[in-house]
């Protein structure tokens, strides 16, 4: 930050959330679509968005990357990569059947909430899932074991749930949630179930929580809090609802700098900016040269916390990397050898 852009000179302030933007599962994901196509070459097929943004996406078309709704629209024998929200086992097995190479980008926090549907299913309990209907993630989770999976989709939803032993019952989660929405569902639902069991441990995944929680911290001094993300993220769509919830006046959501309105900013002089865990941070800075042309150019950031979890790529991809490297080396040895006896 210049000098400059941290001397107020108009009253008017951007405080901006830290930590916000990608995550580890979606820069994971990313990773892996820019990984495969640098090691196999375009194209490359993924079945759904890799992650809910409309800039990543768009992006990696460019790269040469083609995004699929099914597997059937993949050519067999190709290789695809399945997004960071999680397929269901059908779907693997339909990439089988294709001959399909299938790289599972599904981020490692969903994978969890997988293997907890299983085992429990195993166990032969009713899971209520909690999550949206139709959210790629539900639909992938639902199929561990759609037999024992009832979706509660909010509050409303838990007065309709059924089950057929009130003491073998546990909830899951989608991991993009609002945290206290999804604590009112349970609290709901342990009304009617009060041996309702918890997931192991939380569902909704960290980077999640902490950007809705320093949304809180900022969202009462904000007249107006701008959410970097696309509309079909889950948890893009949540920042706004918290920023309301926790005071805010106003709350938007935007893919790109120019669909900020200067209505929005009119009498405003606390502008609060975050973004959603699918947002590259290039994006923010956009938004932040937009706010300072009209006259938000104190900036402050607040932190919440220090993110420095990683996850390393999918194994059948860095399998494939490491075969490569070999592969390299062994020839530029080769080359070396035959450049010297010459």
């Amino acid at each position: 930050m210049t000098e400059a852009q941290a001397t107020p000179q108009t009253g008017k302030r951007v405080l901006l959330a830290k930590p916000r933007g990608y995550c580890a599962g979606v820069d994971r994901a990313v990773q892996t679509v820019e990984e495969a196509l640098k090691l196999y070459g375009a194209p490359i097929y993924v079945r759904k968005q890799i992650v809910h943004n409309k800039h990543v996406v768009s992006t990696l078309e460019r790269q040469g990357a083609i995004f699929v709704e099914e597997n059937e629209e993949v050519p067999e024998g190709s290789t695809v990569i399945f997004s960071a929200h999680g397929v269901a086992p059908e779907v693997y097995e339909q990439a089988k059947s294709r001959s399909l190479k299938a790289i599972d980008a599904t981020c490692p926090l969903v994978t969890k909430v997988h293997h907890e549907a299983r085992r429990f299913a195993a166990d032969d309990y009713d899971i209520l899932l909690i999550g949206h209907e139709g959210h790629e993630e539900v639909i992938g989770t639902s199929g561990e074991a759609p037999a024992h999976i009832q979706l509660v989709d909010g509050p409303d939803d838990a007065d309709k749930v059924t089950v057929r032993d009130p003491e073998k019952v546990v909830w899951l989660s989608q991991t993009t949630l609002s945290v206290d929405e999804t604590m009112e569902t349970v609290a709901r639902l342990k009304r009617r179930l009060p041996l309702l069991q918890s997931p192991p441990s939380d569902d909704i995944c960290y980077a999640t929580q902490n950007r809705q929680h320093v949304v809180k911290e900022i969202a009462a001094e904000c007249d107006v809090v701008i959410v970097v993300g696309s509309r079909n993220s889950s948890n893009s769509v949540r920042l706004v609802e918290v920023a309301v919830d926790a005071g805010a006046r106003a709350g938007y959501l935007v893919d790109y700098a120019s669909e900020i309105s200067d209505e929005w900013l009119a009498g405003a002089t606390t502008v609060g900016l975050t973004s959603g865990a699918s947002v590259p941070d290039d994006l923010v800075m956009e938004v932040l040269d937009h706010l300072a042309a009209r006259g938000f150019a104190d900036v402050s950031e607040v932190t919440t916390a220090d993110e420095r979890l990683t996850f390393s790529l999918p194994q059948e991809l860095r399998r494939d990397m490491k075969a490569a490297a070999k592969a390299a080396a062994e020839q530029a040895d080769a080359l070396a050898a035959s450049g010297a006896n010459g």
